[in-house]
């Protein structure tokens, strides 16, 4: 009897180490497309500008923002010079660092291997992305919309910025392996149809992503687009709102004009206001949103009241003792 268990506790220690050894090595796995090549047009550069800061908003994680100002605006010069921090303290399963986008850093990756990162979630050397880069819908862009992006990014002024490595905590560092997946192209819907069309931008932007609570760091699809997503801010904490149609909660009593006005509310930077450590701030980048075509919007604004109304009281924001002890001094 002894000898027996001996031997199924060595065969399940071998097959419970195999997978550790293959998740670590042998993952993680997603298409690399060497075919992909970019042409630098003017057009798809300045398309890939478009998405880049107002759709996809890749530069809003991989840039430097200024906290003193009202939703983070880009600090002049760091346009995709990457460097922006995300812990533990924020509820990340490790220290992660957004990455130089500029040809300082990208100069020797290839259009494939920029390619694979955004879609698949895999760089260059082959290591897994965590997806604070929301790769897993940008694997859902019409690949021309992702090919735009690079060209784009093959013309930025390079920025001469060292970012520090990604570590992810334990067991994220092997769980990270399994995340990448491989893309899933969709077709760019025609503007005229509106759902359809907002539905694409919706992904595009990554909206549920902030807009969805989590559990255990992945949103609750089933939830998705209630808000309450938690996000710790320096002095308290931050949840975003409900963008459901219920008219209590959500967005229910908005009107297109007004949901595109919010928006357009803060397209002049030199309008956004100072704001103190104590202050309420937000994550919500509205400057870089705010450059979006009003047809974009309009078609978001449409997709976003096809949605199921559901009810979610949320608040917006709890201060910590010490910003409410600093407000009362």
């Amino acid at each position: 009897m002894k000898k027996k268990l001996i031997i199924a506790f060595s065969v399940i220690l071998f097959v419970l180490v195999g997978m550790v050894v293959y998740v670590k090595a042998g993952m993680p796995r997603a298409n690399f497309d060497p075919a992909v090549s970019i042409d630098l047009t003017s057009a798809d550069i300045e398309h890939g500008k478009y998405l880049a800061n107002h759709v996809a908003a890749c530069v809003d994680c991989h840039s430097k923002r200024d906290w003193s100002k009202f939703s983070g605006p880009i600090v002049p010069g760091t346009v995709g010079g990457g460097g922006e921090y995300f812990g533990p303290e924020m509820g990340f399963p490790g220290e992660f660092y957004s990455k130089n986008l500029t040809p300082f850093h990208l100069g020797d990756w290839t259009d494939a291997e920029i390619f694979r990162a955004i879609t698949c979630g895999v760089s260059k050397d082959g290591k897994a992305l965590f997806p604070v880069m929301p790769y897993l819908y940008y694997g859902k862009m019409p690949k021309e919309d992702v090919v735009d992006i690079i060209a784009y990014l093959r013309r930025l002024e390079p920025v001469e910025h060292a970012t520090p490595p990604s570590k992810p905590d334990f067991p994220m560092n092997f769980i990270i392996n399994t995340i990448p997946k491989n893309p899933k192209f969709e077709e760019k819907p025609d503007p005229s149809d509106k759902l359809a069309y907002g539905r694409y931008l919706v992904n595009a932007a990554a909206c549920m992503e902030c807009h969805t609570p989590v559990k255990n760091g992945q949103v609750i699809v089933e939830n998705a687009f209630w808000g309450g997503r938690a996000f710790e801010m320096p002095n308290g904490i931050l949840r975003s709102p409900n963008l459901t149609p219920d008219r209590a909660t959500g967005i229910g009593t908005w009107s297109e004009e007004m949901f595109i006005k919010r928006f357009k509310a803060y397209e002049d930077l030199s309008s956004l206001p100072s704001i103190s450590e104590e202050d309420y701030n937000t994550l919500m980048p509205w400057s870089m949103y705010a450059g979006m075509k009003n047809e974009d919007l309009a078609a978001i604004y449409t997709y976003l009241k096809s949605l199921e109304p559901k009810t979610n009281l949320i608040e917006k924001f709890s201060p910590n003792k010490k910003a409410v002890a600093s407000a009362e001094n």
